[in-house]
């Protein structure tokens, strides 16, 4: 833990990033993975298929960044192209949601089925609730399936990273969390009661201790560089990690 920008944020400013909404999961399904021969370490960042780190300000769309990024994850392992996505789109436009003041990721790739998702450069990414702008002539990027990750099982979920990045949701509500600048958090003062949405992108091991790496939308000044490592643990895991993971495919 250290200092960092949020030292001084009130209680009140950091609930407004958290912006998850309860899980919604009608239509989708479980997938199970094989967890035979799993690679001891998978990092996508390295691979290529994950973008720079984004940054949601003060507005609860954190769901929108996990869903962009998982997306932006399957194109990449579909493709071999990495391309940065709209979550101004999400926010304006998937009328299921309530943009700044909260949505869930699930629901947000379902919407990329029939809206396409546009690029961040052609729809930019503001702080703040606007009108929908959505041009779908200039969408790249839709979900072609979507799925749960079995919950609650960390062979289950490091399978499915191992495929490709996977949204998740998790409690970001507390210091441990919010001060983290380096290192493996294991504490389970994170808490288990998800928040938050974010993606994993890989895991491995630091120091013994079986990590999950997550990349977050508050920037890359926050933590390590925009990213964190939660340690690996039974049940919801640390910080929840293991709730109600979703992983995506694109066409």
């Amino acid at each position: 833990m250290g200092i960092n920008m949020f030292m001084d944020y009130t209680k009140e400013e950091m609930k407004r990033m958290n912006g998850l909404k309860p899980e919604t999961f009608e239509g989708f399904e479980e997938a199970e993975f094989n967890t035979t021969d799993l690679a001891d370490e998978v990092n996508w960042v390295t691979a290529g298929a994950v973008t720079y780190v984004k940054n949601q300000g003060q507005c609860g769309s954190c769901w929108s960044f996990s869903a962009t990024g998982a997306l932006e994850g399957a194109h990449f392992v579909a493709t071999g192209e990495l391309v940065a996505l709209s979550e101004a789109q999400l926010v304006d436009c998937d009328h299921l949601q309530l943009g700044c003041n909260g949505g869930f990721m699930g629901l947000a790739i379902r919407y990329s089925e029939r809206h396409p998702m546009e690029t961040e450069t052609d729809y930019p990414y503001v702080p703040k609730n606007g009108a929908c702008k959505y041009d779908k002539s200039k969408g790249v990027v839709s979900a072609k399936s979507y799925s749960k990750v079995k919950k609650h099982d960390s062979d289950q979920l490091k399978a499915a990273i191992a495929k490709a990045p996977v949204s998740i949701a998790i409690e970001a509500d507390k210091s441990v969390f919010q001060q983290y600048t380096s290192g493996v958090i294991t504490s389970s003062a994170c808490g288990t009661a998800t928040d938050h949405g974010v993606l994993a992108v890989g895991y491995g091991t630091e120091n013994g201790q079986e990590y999950f790496l997550v990349k977050n939308s508050w920037g890359p000044s926050w933590g390590d560089n925009g990213f964190v490592k939660l340690g690996v643990a039974p049940g919801a895991g640390i910080c929840g990690i293991q709730s109600s993971p979703i992983i995506a495919t694109t066409n």
